[in-house]
């Protein structure tokens, strides 16, 4: 929205849905604008027409591959499945995917009552039944709150001994007045089961203090287990930290600057490239951040852009 409002011809490459994890989230609270909330959808899908209102071309179904990086000043080539895009400046914004719970019984469950995020969709069905959260974040605690407008009883399992390290004090207020709602710490999920449906039907936790299993008949167990970046597509030329965090400006090693100066605070090691959100090191992880960030980005390009001129 930023870039093609201030003149750049824009194109905007999404593999899957517009805005990633916000987009997925179930009631975004803290977003400065909104004090009752809004969902992660209804921000992401009002933002992308803004944006198309002001000529940025949205092009969704295909995922980047891989970026050639121009030479001497000249155009980087971004590969996806669709075509190749020339564009003398790249702002990447690809953020992360949620983790595997890697619990073999529970992966083939997927789509069958065993869901990576809020699961917004299927919440209506789940009227009267028990629900498992597991996640200690504000994602995690989003999502708790949503289910539990629709569903018996909510459980967050964490592995921590509460929230209060992980989780903005406002959602924990929230989740600690909700009587339907209720957290187990020191605790983990361990495996699990479908009934004759093929649907979910089980979970079995372990108390992480004592040892013992205890196994719950629930509906639907959502993970929200942290993220992994999704930068596995860059070349080696974008360096990262060891997690897979993009480098950014100072955090870059001197090595990698062109010149005497680090590059831009969101300039990759490759001239001309610049990442934004939770892509990159060092972010805060939030919503306003990262587009905060974003508008940030494009004030560095028209500055990259009148070097190159």
């Amino acid at each position: 929205m930023y870039a093609s409002s201030e003149g750049l011809s824009t194109v905007a490459i999404e593999s899957d849905a517009i805005g990633g994890q916000a987009g997925a989230s179930s009631m975004i609270r803290n977003y400065l604008g909104f004090p009752r909330g809004i969902s992660g959808m209804r921000l992401t899908q009002r933002a992308r027409s803004q944006a198309i209102r002001f000529g940025t071309r949205f092009f969704t179904g295909w995922p980047a591959t891989g970026i050639t990086a121009g030479t001497d000043g000249g155009p980087h080539r971004l590969h996806t499945d669709g075509g190749d895009v020339l564009a003398r400046c790249v702002v990447v914004g690809t953020g992360v995917t949620y983790r595997r719970l890697g619990v073999a019984s529970l992966e083939e469950l997927v789509g069958n009552g065993v869901h990576y995020g809020a699961a917004m969709s299927v919440a209506p069905e789940l009227v009267g039944q028990d629900v498992i959260v597991v996640g200690g974040g504000n994602s995690a605690g989003q999502a708790a709150v949503h289910l539990a407008r629709y569903a018996r009883s909510v459980m967050i399992v964490i592995r921590r001994p509460d929230l209060t390290a992980t989780m903005s004090t406002y959602l924990i207020n929230e989740i600690e007045y909700n009587p339907r709602i209720t957290v187990c710490g020191d605790c983990e999920v361990v495996d699990g089961g479908a009934g004759e449906d093929a649907h979910l039907a089980w979970v079995e936790l372990r108390h992480l203090d004592t040892g013992e299993p205890e196994r719950r008949e629930v509906r639907a167990l959502c993970l929200l287990i942290g993220a992994e970046p999704q930068s596995g597509w860059l070349p080696s030329e974008v360096l990262r930290e060891d997690r897979g965090f993009i480098l950014t400006g100072r955090d870059l090693p001197a090595e990698a600057w062109h010149g005497d100066r680090p590059p831009a605070d969101l300039e990759t090691s490759v001239p001309g490239v610049f990442a934004n959100g939770d892509i990159r090191s060092g972010s805060m992880k939030r919503v306003a951040s990262a587009t905060g960030e974003g508008a940030t980005a494009v004030s560095l390009v028209h500055a990259h852009l009148a070097g190159l001129d």
